[in-house]
């Protein structure tokens, strides 16, 4: 049987931040700087790296890179399995980075909610408001 397309929705953060693509790029690729504002995590700037997110919460995000163009995009899926379908996520969240006169824009893109996950979108749009404004108070922080 043939499945119909279902449409998907995704969450966009986009926030100016005072330092340089360089400094916030550090922030994105060094596990150890990662834990301080996401999640601990075993990742690798290297394309096909599988690793994993592991929540606070006890969850296991399933990773792997999908591309990096060092200081400008990072891109990854975000899949979390679960017995529930309707927690079942299988999307791909892609950082952009541009200079700007004031240091660099920041764009956040989660693909893939479903249009039943409202409880997974309505939790990544405010989550990730609050992951990035971790990130950007540990930008200011390091050196």
């Amino acid at each position: 049987m043939i499945q119909p397309a279902t449409e998907s929705r995704s969450v966009i953060v986009e926030r100016e931040i005072a330092f340089p693509p360089e400094k916030i790029w550090r922030a994105l690729t060094q596990p150890h700087l990662i834990e301080e504002w996401l999640m601990k995590s075993d990742f690798k700037p290297v394309i096909g790296h599988r690793f994993n997110l592991r929540g606070e919460w006890g969850g296991v995000l399933d990773c792997e890179v999908l591309a990096i163009e060092p200081e400008k995009t990072l891109s990854y899926t975000w899949n979390f399995a679960h017995d529930d379908d309707a927690f079942d996520l299988r999307s791909v969240v892609t950082f952009t980075l541009t200079p700007t006169s004031k240091g660099t824009h920041l764009r956040m893109e989660q693909v893939g909610f479903r249009p039943d996950q409202k409880q997974a979108y309505g939790g990544a749009r405010v989550g990730w408001q609050q992951f990035l404004e971790n990130l950007e108070q540990l930008v200011a922080r390091i050196d």
